[in-house]
């Protein structure tokens, strides 16, 4: 089969590891019979220094046509720069808040794996850790205060800002069917994030959510607000199989997520929206602070890519194939800086690319 994917490297660390993504994308391709090709555009810094702008009409439009993105990072760099002496709309950030919204990717799913082989690396005690754990963050991507109407003025001589949150039923309802639909492959259990005590939105958000688990009566759900879920990440992982949640309380707790997990280099994200067409990216930014010394972690990537496999290509073999070759690696002692530990072998990024595509 032929497929064609945009490659959207970003900045900093982001050409470094999308290239070990794509080599093993095309060592996929050699052992299943499959033709990856590859497209790449700009997006981000990269494209506000080459454009004016973060994302151009015609990378959105091409990104749209694809069979699936496949993204790095953007942002973030220092030195002599004036990305971020621009108004919001036109930073490099923006590029991605408007790559989502132009491909209708309502969805953003982060899962959060404890490898055995990484507890050491976990910042929790081993009784909490336990068995590991296992989650997924199923987070709302083009809703909430992120995207609501906002500004700056001046009241009576003092500056104010005012930043709108909004959802109506159907934003939420969608993504709630998603991550039910998503627990009913897992372990069966949603629970749903929100502030409820307080926000009309979450309100709403707790009231919908309630309608579409009557559709799932195998399904357990359960509330938790935003602070005790921030506070359980922490003192119990395992007790999580699907967190659902908005906008801004997904981003914070995908973060605090990653980082029990040892290191935010191992996880992998998807965006989608109704059809299957999604961007794949890693959960972490551009680290310009390291770009170009061959020391990022690919695997969060390179993960990513097996997601573009399994959702937007209906390649489930091939995706198991790429997940395998990242445990037998890990389990056979190859490290970035990153995730070392006193007895493995230290790889740099493009030779751990090259472990993963041999596994393969």
């Amino acid at each position: 089969m032929d497929y064609q994917i945009v490659l959207l490297p970003g900045d900093g660390i982001g050409p470094e590891i999308v290239a070990e993504a794509v080599k093993v994308l095309e060592a996929v391709g050699k052992k299943f019979g499959h033709h990856f090709h590859f497209e790449t555009l700009l997006m981000g810094g990269c494209s506000i220094d080459a454009y004016g702008v973060p994302l151009t009409d015609e990378v959105l439009e091409k990104a749209k046509a694809a069979d699936a993105v496949l993204l790095g990072a953007v942002g973030g760099k220092v030195g002599n720069s004036d990305w971020y002496n621009r108004p919001p709309k036109e930073r490099p950030e923006a590029g991605l808040l408007a790559i989502r919204k132009g491909m209708g990717l309502f969805t953003n799913i982060r899962p959060a794996y404890l490898y055995p082989e990484l507890k050491d690396r976990c910042p929790l005690r081993s009784d909490i850790i336990g068995d590991g754990f296992d989650l997924v963050i199923m987070r709302e991507l083009t809703g909430g205060l992120y995207f609501g109407e906002r500004h700056t003025e001046v009241v009576d001589g003092v500056r104010q800002a005012t930043d709108t949150l909004v959802y109506n039923e159907n934003e939420i309802r969608r993504i709630a069917i998603k991550a039910f639909d998503i627990a009913m492959k897992r372990r069966k259990k949603v629970s749903s994030v929100d502030k409820a005590n307080v926000l009309d939105s979450s309100r709403l958000w707790r009231a919908v959510v309630e309608e579409v688990a009557k559709d799932y009566p195998e399904v357990e759900l359960e509330h938790v607000l935003v602070d005790n879920a921030a506070m359980q990440l922490v003192k119990n992982p395992g007790q999580f199989d699907v967190i659902l949640t908005e906008n801004m309380f997904g981003d914070i707790l995908s973060d605090e997520a990653s980082e029990v997990t040892g290191s935010i280099g191992m996880l992998s994200s998807a965006s989608l929206g109704a059809g299957k067409n999604g961007l794949y990216e890693p959960s972490h930014g551009s680290a310009p602070d390291i770009a170009g010394l061959s020391i990022a972690n690919p695997i969060a990537t390179i993960l990513s890519a097996a997601m573009l496999l399994r959702y937007s290509l209906d390649l489930d073999k091939e995706a198991d194939a790429v997940e395998e070759a990242v445990r037998k690696v890990l389990h056979d002692g190859y490290r970035t800086p990153d995730i070392y530990s006193e007895g493995c072998i230290k790889l740099s990024t493009t030779q751990m690319g090259d472990r993963i595509c041999e596994a393969i």
